[in-house]
């Protein structure tokens, strides 16, 4: 696990600081840890005389498993490359990969939701790969459709940060994001804002908090909603209830 860590954490890095050079020279490190621990807990491997975890085969590079950590792992850095608008990161990362790996590498299927056009987004992925493609090429909504279209990203980056190895390293970045969205809301949004003698003071007020973590994030989009008009449906009122306590 110290090696794990040891793994994770130049990763962790390079995707808070969207670094594709980072990113690629550590990717395979960590998919060869995370494989191995696998396989000791399902007692298929033992412990290396040097301490050093074996390089990942063919046959590994195709098991479903490390597929699954190089879907969330490049779902990861997509969202934050995305955050920032850098499409170019995401390209670097791609074709480094694809050298290195081939087309079928660990994670491809995850950087497919952010490449491939989903007319009706059915799953979590198919949503957060949808909102990201569009952040990565520049396209921003016109304004009066801007403030719902943040908002629906917010949250469905939130739910993908919830269930990922990476939550930490994407909820950072997406609260400064959220942040930037709703000060543009609060000042050049206004005019389209409903109700805005209730809502205006209320997101004023909840920007002042000075902590960029999840439950900033969930606040945010329980004081955002009424004023983009979206309806909360009861378990994502839940949910981010439960997240927004301190």
């Amino acid at each position: 696990m110290s090696e794990l860590a040891r793994r994770k954490q130049p990763l962790n890095l390079s995707i808070v600081h969207v670094d594709p050079e980072g990113f690629v020279a550590h990717y395979l490190p960590w998919l060869e840890i995370t494989a191995f621990i696998t396989a000791q807990r399902l007692v298929e491997a033992t412990a290396p005389a040097d301490g050093v975890p074996p390089a990942l085969t063919g046959q590994q590079l195709a098991d479903g498993a490390v597929h699954k950590i190089g879907n969330d792992t490049l779902m990861a850095f997509c969202m934050t490359a995305a955050m920032n608008g850098d499409g170019a990161a995401v390209d670097s990362v791609e074709a480094a990969l694809l050298d290195r790996l081939g087309k079928d590498f660990p994670g491809s299927f995850g950087l497919w939701h952010f490449r491939g056009d989903i007319p009706a987004p059915v799953t979590l992925d198919d949503f957060v790969g949808q909102a990201g493609k569009k952040m990565l090429a520049g396209e921003i909504a016109p304004p009066p459709m801007r403030g719902g279209e943040a908002w629906n990203t917010g949250l469905r980056f939130l739910e993908k940060a919830q269930g990922s190895n990476f939550k930490a390293e994407i909820l950072y970045p997406l609260a400064l994001w959220t942040r930037a969205k709703w000060e543009e809301v609060t000042d050049k949004g206004v005019a389209f804002m409903a109700h805005i003698e209730t809502n205006l003071p209320m997101l004023r007020e909840a920007l002042q908090e000075p902590r960029n973590d999840a439950a900033f994030i969930a606040n945010m989009l329980l004081l955002g909603a009424p004023a983009v008009e979206i309806d909360l449906q009861d378990d994502v009122q839940g949910m981010l209830r439960s997240l927004a306590r301190r």
